[in-house]
Order: C-alpha cells, then sequence, then structure tokens
C-alpha cells in the first residue's frame, strides 16, 4: 500500500494521509462511474438538481470540519476557507437554479412534415482535477454542472488537498444519489495522464499549471478529446488618472493579497498613471504592512503560510530577479517564519518594475505587489496585452467609456471595471491564450459538458 502524505504548513505535521490507488481499485472505480453515468442519464433533472441541492446542504452541515481540513492542508486562513464554503454553496445553488432552461432542448422553428430538435446529451464519465488553492471552487465548477447534465464524476483532486474530493463523495451520497456517482480517487501524476488516455474517460477537465496542462495534452494524443483547461494568469490592473483612489487603493491590494497571493486570477502586475504613482505607492505601502501572518486557525491571522514546500525560494527568487534589475523593494520579498513555525513570504510591495523582470512576465502565485508607472491609457493597454497568459484583466477607472475601451482590446478572459480576483456564476469562467481553453459557470458551461445530437425526424411523406 502506497500513501500520500500532506504536511501541515504551518505547523509541519502530518495534515493528513490517504491510500493511493492502485490499479485495481482504478479499474473499479472506473468501471463504477460507467454504471453510475447510465443511471444518471436515465433519471429526471428534476431529480438529479435535487441531489445538487441535498449534497450542498450536506456540505453546509460539515462546513466547520471541511474549512479546518482546507486550513491543515494548504494553510488557508480557517475565516476563508469558511468563505469559500458559502462560495461552493453559492455557484451550486446557481448552476442548479438555471439547469432546466440551460439543458432544455432547442426546438426549431416548425417545417410542415418534421420534428427538428437539438437534444444536450450527457458526456459519460467526466475526470476533474481541480487544484489546490481554491479546492471546493475549482471542484464544485465541474461537479454540480457535470451531475446535472447527467454524468457521472471522478474527482482526482490535487495532492495537496486530497480530502476535500472525498468531501464531495460523502455530500453526494448522503444526497442519496446513485452509488458511485461521485467518487474521490487518489493517485499521482503518471497515473493522471494514464487516466487521461483510458476510453472509460469521457472528458476531463483540469485546473493547475501551464505545465500540467500540456503534460494531458499530450496524455490524450490520439482522443480527440476536447478537454477543459484552466492554467493561471499573471493578471494585470490598470490605475486610470481618474480612479476612486482610496477604494482602488484597498481593493487592488486584497487582490493580491488575498489567500497568500494564491489565485489563478490575483492581481500580478499594477500599472498605474504616473500622476497618481507616488501617492498610490505610498497608500499600498501602509495596507501591505498591515498583513498578519500567523496560525491559520487563529481569527487574527490575515496572511497564511505557502501551501507547497518549494514555493517560497522561487517567490524570493522573483523579487532578487526584479531588484537586481533596477525594481525597489518597498516591503517584504522574504521567506520567514512566525515564531519559527511554517513556510511564510512577507507580504510584499515592488515599486519601478519594467517588462524585462520575471515578475512581469510570469505567475508568481504569492503575496507580491508589483507597481509600475506608465504615461498613458495606450502605455497600459499594451504593456497589459505583453503576456502568454490571459485569464483577467482590471480596469480602475470612474469613465465606463474607457474601460468599455479597454474591453474591447484586452486579450483576457473577463475584463472586470473597479474590481478583481472575483468569480460571478452567472458568467462564464475563461482563459485564453496560455490560460486554458474552454469555460465553465454560466448557462455556457453546460455545453463543455454535453453533446449535441440532432433531431431530424420526417413525420409524413
Amino acid at each position: 500500500m502506497t500513501l500520500l502524505t500532506v504536511d501541515n504548513p504551518y505547523t509541519g505535521d502530518v495534515a493528513c494521509s490517504v491510500k493511493l490507488a492502485d490499479e485495481a481499485a482504478i479499474n473499479t472505480v472506473l468501471d463504477q462511474a460507467r454504471a453510475a453515468a447510465r443511471a444518471a442519464r436515465a433519471t429526471p433533472l428534476s431529480e438529479r438538481k435535487a441531489w445538487c441541492e441535498r449534497m450542498v446542504a450536506a456540505m453546509e452541515a460539515r462546513a466547520d470540519a471541511i474549512a479546518t481540513d482546507i486550513s491543515r492542508m494548504m494553510g488557508k486562513p480557517l475565516s476563508q476557507a469558511r468563505g469559500e464554503i458559502r462560495g461552493m454553496a453559492e455557484r451550486a445553488r446557481y448552476m442548479i437554479s438555471i439547469a432546466d432552461a440551460s439543458l432544455a432542448d432547442i426546438v426549431l422553428p416548425p417545417k410542415p412534415g418534421f420534428e427538428r430538435r437539438i437534444v444536450k446529451e450527457p458526456l459519460g464519465v467526466v475526470l476533474d482535477l481541480p487544484a489546490w488553492n481554491y479546492p471546493l471552487l475549482t471542484a464544485v465548477n465541474v461537479v454540480v454542472p457535470a451531475v446535472l447534465a447527467g454524468n457521472a464524476v471522478v474527482v482526482k483532486h490535487s495532492p495537496r488537498s486530497p480530502l476535500c474530493g472525498e468531501h464531495f463523495a460523502r455530500a453526494f451520497s448522503e444526497a442519496g444519489a446513485p452509488p458511485h456517482l461521485v467518487q474521490a480517487l487518489h493517485c499521482d501524476h503518471p497515473t493522471s495522464e494514464r487516466l487521461v488516455g483510458d476510453r472509460r474517460v469521457d472528458h476531463v477537465v483540469f485546473t493547475g499549471s501551464v505545465y500540467g496542462g500540456q503534460r494531458l495534452v499530450q496524455a490524450a494524443a490520439g482522443r480527440f478529446l476536447h478537454m477543459g483547461l484552466e492554467l493561471g494568469g499573471n493578471d494585470p490592473a490598470y490605475v486610470a488618472a481618474d480612479c476612486d483612489f482610496d477604494k482602488t487603493v484597498e481593493n487592488v491590494v486584497d487582490g493580491a493579497m488575498y489567500n497568500a497571493g494564491q489565485s489563478c486570477c490575483a492581481v500580478e502586475r499594477v500599472y498605474v498613471h504616473r500622476s497618481l504613482y507616488k501617492r498610490f505607492t505610498e497608500a499600498c505601502e501602509a495596507l501591505v504592512r498591515g498583513y498578519v501572518l500567523g496560525d491559520p486557525m487563529d481569527d487574527k491571522t490575515s496572511l497564511g503560510p505557502i501551501a507547497q514546500p518549494h514555493h517560497p525560494a522561487e517567490l524570493e527568487q522573483l523579487v532578487d530577479d526584479a531588484r537586481g534589475k533596477g525594481a525597489r523593494v518597498v516591503v517584504g520579498g522574504k521567506r520567514t517564519q512566525v515564531d519559527g513555525r511554517g513556510r511564510f513570504f512577507e507580504a510584499t510591495l515592488v515599486a519601478d518594475l519594467n517588462p524585462s523582470m520575471r515578475l512581469m512576465q510570469q505567475e508568481s502565485f504569492g503575496p507580491i505587489l508589483p507597481l509600475s508607472p506608465v504615461d498613458s491609457d495606450e502605455e497600459a493597454l499594451e504593456l497589459m496585452n505583453r503576456s502568454e497568459l490571459g485569464l483577467t484583466a482590471s480596469v480602475w477607472t470612474k469613465d465606463r467609456e474607457l474601460a468599455a475601451r479597454f474591453a474591447t482590446q484586452l486579450e483576457c478572459g473577463t475584463v472586470y471595471m473597479n474590481r478583481c480576483d472575483s468569480v460571478d456564476p452567472a458568467l462564464p469562467w475563461i482563459g485564453v491564450k496560455s490560460s486554458g481553453r474552454g469555460h465553465s459557470l454560466s448557462a455556457l458551461g453546460f455545453d463543455q459538458l454535453t453533446r449535441p445530437k440532432s433531431i431530424h425526424f420526417r413525420l409524413s411523406f
């Protein structure tokens, strides 16, 4: 028996251990999933909706235990982990509320002697590979709409947050869903790649790194899978000269620091109009210095430890690269501990960056706020698009027309005006360029989890 052991990023103790599936267990899971998919397909949507409603209620009933598991496995402050449970429930209930309209047949205009409809059929078995940074949110984006559409789901969660897959599987079982409709599977990365090539899997959704996405696409070669990929971002913000200054500072800093910056849509590059630049930097400094590092279980903690053991050193290298090329480290910039415990990275503010610096070229995935002055809207737009990643971008201005002009030209999946680092389940979540392909959430999200079938009946000759 091979065990996966996850350490607690704050204490260093064992957060959990789970048994990795061997080949026999994997075969059992996939065969059970196919049987469950047949049962789900034959069940009315009203009943599938009821399963999902009861699943959410079961998760909410266990909210404290789930939030504690999240904090122990990846270091998120407990208050933020509780907030993730609320966000999971909100997304699930929204997708339930639009399922009838979104999954209904498309009936074409009458044509004498014919019946013509487009039916949205389930795919079968969906393999969901969620990320550890938001272990409930990245999972629910797939699990609930997949079940609503009539699929079975195998959740192979990140090795950093394996218990979250088990929480979903348990909740669906408690909800009275067919046996094995949603299953948790624990395995290593090479095994995940083999699963992608298994013909008992009909669709794959992965949230993670660009490298991980590339590996999975290669693993699917020859199968013609159009897998969903959400691969992170290097998300820019533009602070225009006419912004609501105080609110912009508050929201941009939070957008960079929340969840210790471990968010695919965190603010990673900030271009500030030069007329505001000095004042903006000083205002950000005051807020960045206010973050409290410490025990994730302590309500006073606003910045938890870094989840992955190797990552604090990588963040330090990014800051050192910027410093070596002329940037000014205003606050932080180093690995640290709190009372001799934890793998923390200081809340960091770096000013005077330029495009040559790695912080402006790649996703840092840490609590780092990089600032760069620009002289015009046009310069900001050009620099915002200078990235291989394209998940979100934000424009901070009182001028809706300016934001609309940016929205038509920004190369990303979501454009915000006066907000950031936020997901609205009524809108599709989309990555472009190397940030991925496909989309989740919204009415369009069901299109990724169904296939159209044409019904073309001649009723009379």
